[in-house]
């Protein structure tokens, strides 16, 4: 059954950049590890963000037509900058996707995902803030897609998804122009647990998916089962 029928209050928004590079063996993206025992996603592998802090909306000029967006933006360079060293500029981010967490996380936070395609020659070497995580790895999305299956790499539902959907593409440049070329998919997630009982992550369309009242009809599919490794992404034909 669906894990509510309405959404609660949001506690406000954040920022993920998704750093990409072209390297001999094909298109890699920086994951960094959160430290296992603090803080969000503790032991997980992500990707550089945090929080839209208020000196973030402050930079956001008045004539910005989305300043929610904007906002992000700019928390996307200032994280990525102190997690990583890294200095990019807010119009080299392409807008990916936006993830809103299932009703029962106690902190909600609204995430922009954006990509960013980097050289790391010119940028320097990676400068990580210890208090945030403890390792890095430049990985193909195929190789930590691989590390997660095999369970010597944890990741969240989100982080699989934007592998997932990088997997598909063959370079930086081309991932963010495929994420140009589109507006940003929405992922409003829910939990619930499938016909066998095992728990999992369901968005707009499935047949579980009851957050606005609309759920798919049966059937229909959009979702990952947690539990079940390796993740696979069922998807009913027409949905994003």
């Amino acid at each position: 059954m669906p894990e509510a029928t309405h959404e609660p209050a949001l506690h406000g928004d954040a920022a993920t950049v998704v750093l990409l590079r072209d390297a001999p063996r094909g298109l890699e993206v920086l994951l960094l590890e959160r430290p296992s025992h603090r803080g969000s996603f503790a032991g997980a592998w992500v990707f550089p963000g945090g929080h839209v802090d208020p000196e973030d909306r402050d930079e956001v000029p008045r004539d910005c037509p989305d300043p929610p967006a904007g906002a992000a933006r700019c928390a996307g360079v200032r994280e990525t900058r102190e997690e990583t060293g890294m200095v990019i500029a807010q119009e080299d981010l392409a807008a990916l996707s936006i993830w809103t967490p299932p009703p029962s996380v106690p902190k909600r936070l609204l995430t922009w995902f954006f990509l960013a395609a980097v050289d790391t020659e010119a940028t320097g070497p990676l400068r990580l803030s210890p208090e945030e995580h403890v390792d890095h790895a430049w990985l193909t999305p195929a190789e930590a897609l691989e590390r997660h299956a095999g369970g010597s790499m944890e990741l969240v539902p989100p982080t699989w998804m934007t592998l997932n959907w990088l997997s598909g593409h063959r370079s930086a440049a081309a991932a963010v122009a495929a994420a140009r070329a589109s507006e940003p998919a929405d992922f409003k997630s829910v939990g619930a647990r499938n016909d066998e009982g095992h728990p999992i992550v369901a968005w707009a369309g499935d047949e579980a998916y009851d957050l606005d009242g609309h759920p798919g009809p049966p059937g229909a599919r959009n979702r990952i089962t947690l539990d079940v490794r390796p993740w696979f992404h069922e998807q009913s034909a027409g949905q994003r």
